[in-house]
């Protein structure tokens, strides 16, 4: 997905060099980022309207709720079920569930 936020750096033209992507379909990209609101695209200047942060934190909110029926818990079993966590990513996650502001 970070080739989404390229787009907002690089000329259509190296669009096209690099992505190989036809003019036209440059454009229909942004144009339905634009819909979608994640882009402005304005007299040929196009600007993020959400942060880089934002659209990866949406990203996954959208990952867990559609593969794991937004169930967190049932995201890391999955997760840690293939990959070894190490003493200090298993504390970086306490912290951040110790630091979790209950309502």
């Amino acid at each position: 997905m970070s080739v989404l936020f390229c787009l907002i750096l690089i000329p259509i033209k190296i669009c096209e060099k690099e992505l190989n992507w036809k003019r036209t379909t440059t454009y229909t990209v942004l144009k339905r980022l634009s819909d979608r609101g994640l882009f402005q695209y304005s007299d040929g200047v196009v600007t993020a309207k959400i942060s880089r942060d934002d659209f990866y934190s949406m990203q996954s909110k959208n990952f867990v709720d559609e593969a794991f029926n937004g169930s967190l818990p049932a995201f890391l079993t999955a997760f840690t079920s293939k990959k070894k966590l190490s003493k200090e990513e298993v504390s970086e996650i306490k912290k951040l569930i110790d630091s979790y502001e209950w309502e």
